[in-house]
C-alpha cells in the first residue's frame, strides 16, 4: 500500500466502463489503497430507483420514458456527491459507466467543473463483449434484464485503459503507476552494485504487455476444450506444450498447440510496451542484449511487432531448446548465443517460473510487477516499470543498473 506522502493532495480518480466489466471492484480497491471515499452510482441513486413503483415512471427506470430526465438527475447527484467527497477528503473515486463524459462534451464538462480544481484521472476498464454479457447474467442483478444494449464507446478523452480480463491486483498494478503511485526503490539494494555483459528479456509482460491477451487466448483454449483455467493461472510463464501437456491426453497434443498458437496469434493487436520498456530495451546495445520467451516463433514475433519491437539477432524461444522454463537451460542457451558468461547477465522477468529459470542460469534477476504478486517475486530488485530504472556504461565498459 502506498504511503500518504505518494498520494497527491488532491486527487480524483474516475472509473469508467460498462455493466460486468467490474468498475466497481476496481474502483474500491483503488479507494482502499489510496483511503480515499468512494462514490458509486450504483450506490448512490440505485437504490431510491428501485424503490419508485414502476407506473410512476411508465417502465423500469432503465427503460422508461423518462430515462434521459432519470440520466441526467443521476449524473447530478453522482456529481454532486463527488464534489463534496474531494471538498472534504482531498481525494475520491467515482464510479458510473460514463458512457456520454468519455465521448468528451458537455456532460464531461459537466464533471470535469465538479471536480475542480482536482483534475480527473479516467480510469477506463474495456473488455471482451462477449464476457461483460456473460458476467451481467451470471450475476442475477435485477436491472440488468431492462438494460438495453450499447455499442462499445471510443474514448475522446485521455484515459487509462485496463483489461477487464485482468485479475483486479493486475489492473491495480496498471493504474497506480498511471496516477504517480510509484513502488519504492531500494537504491541501496545489491544489485546495483555489480556489473553486467549483457541483459536477457522475457517477453510477455516483461516487454509486452500481453498479459491480457494471453489469459484471454488461453480461456479460449479452455473453453474450447473442457479444461480448467485454474491450472492455467498457477503455470504462467511456462511453455504452451507443458501447459497442454498438463490439461490435454497426448493424442491431443497436436491438435492443442496449433489451437492455441492461432489463438495467441490472432489476438496479438494493438498490444502496447510495459511502462518504461522500449526505452529501457532501446539502451542497450543490440549486440548485448537477448529476449528469451516460453512462446513460439509465430506467438513471439507477432506480439513484438504488435508493440513496435524490433527483433534482436539473439531470439531464444521454446522452438530452441529441450527445457523450458523454469529450468535454466533457455537463459544459458541465450548467453551462450552472445558469448557471455551467465553470471556476468542481468535477466528482466515478470513470472515466477522465469525466475527460477534465471537464478539458475547464476544470472542476477530484475522482476516487474504486474503479472503476478510481489510476493512470489523472489529477485534482486522488483519495480512497477522499467522506468524506475535505467542502464549506464561502467568505466570498464560494462554495463550497471542504475534507479532512475
Amino acid at each position: 500500500m502506498p504511503s500518504p506522502c505518494q498520494i497527491p493532495d488532491l486527487l480524483a480518480v474516475v472509473v469508467a466502463g460498462t455493466a460486468g466489466s467490474g468498475k466497481s471492484t476496481l474502483g474500491r480497491a483503488i479507494a482502499e489503497t489510496l483511503r480515499a471515499p468512494l462514490v458509486d452510482l450504483d450506490s448512490v441513486t440505485t437504490p431510491l430507483l428501485d424503490a419508485l413503483p414502476e407506473e410512476v415512471l411508465g417502465a423500469h427506470w432503465l427503460t422508461s420514458p423518462h430515462a434521459p430526465a432519470i440520466r441526467a438527475g443521476r449524473y447530478a447527484a453522482l456529481r454532486a456527491t463527488a464534489a463534496d467527497a474531494l471538498a472534504t477528503a482531498g481525494r475520491v473515486v467515482v464510479v458510473a459507466p460514463f458512457t456520454a463524459e468519455l465521448s468528451g462534451g458537455t456532460e464531461w464538462d459537466a464533471l470535469v467543473a465538479a471536480l475542480a480544481p482536482a483534475e480527473p484521472h479516467v480510469v477506463h476498464v474495456d473488455g471482451d463483449p462477449a464476457v461483460l454479457a456473460s458476467r451481467r447474467s451470471s450475476r442475477g442483478a435485477s436491472r440488468d434484464a431492462h438494460r438495453p444494449d450499447t455499442a462499445p464507446v471510443a474514448p475522446s478523452i485521455p484515459v487509462t485503459t485496463v483489461d477487464a480480463e485482468l485479475s483486479t491486483a493486475q489492473q491495480l498494478a496498471r493504474v497506480l503507476p498511471s496516477l504517480g503511485i510509484r513502488r519504492q526503490i531500494d537504491a541501496g539494494a545489491e544489485i546495483f552494485t555489480r556489473e553486467f555483459d549483457a541483459v536477457l528479456f522475457d517477453l510477455d509482460g516483461t516487454l509486452v504487455d500481453s498479459t491480457a491477451s494471453v489469459v484471454r487466448s488461453w480461456r479460449r483454449f479452455a473453453e474450447h476444450f473442457g479444461v480448467s483455467m485454474k491450472a492455467l493461472h498457477a503455470n504462467h510463464g511456462q511453455p504452451a506444450r507443458t501447459l497442454v501437456g498438463l490439461l490435454l491426453p497426448a493424442e491431443r497434443h497436436t491438435e492443442a498447440l496449433a489451437h492455441v498458437t492461432e489463438l495467441e496469434v490472432t489476438d496479438a493487436v494493438g498490444l502496447a510496451p510495459v511502462r518504461g520498456a522500449a526505452v529501457f530495451f532501446a539502451s542497450v546495445p543490440a549486440e548485448r542484449r537477448a529476449i528469451v520467451t516460453s512462446g513460439s516463433v509465430p506467438i513471439a514475433t507477432a506480439r513484438l511487432e504488435a508493440a513496435g519491437y524490433e527483433r534482436p539477432a539473439v531470439f531464444v524461444t521454446v522452438d530452441d531448446v529441450e527445457n523450458g522454463k523454469p529450468h535454466p537451460e533457455p537463459f544459458l542457451t541465450a548467453a551462450m548465443r552472445l558469448g557471455v558468461a551467465p553470471g556476468r547477465c542481468l535477466v528482466v522477468e515478470d513470472a515466477p517460473a522465469g525466475i527460477v529459470a534465471a537464478r539458475a542460469a547464476g544470472c542476477a534477476v530484475l522482476a516487474l510487477t504486474g503479472t503476478t504478486t510481489e510476493e512470489e517475486l523472489s529477485a534482486d530488485l522488483v519495480v512497477d516499470g522499467l522506468d524506475a530504472v535505467r542502464l549506464e556504461v561502467a568505466a570498464s565498459g560494462a554495463l550497471r543498473l542504475v534507479p532512475a
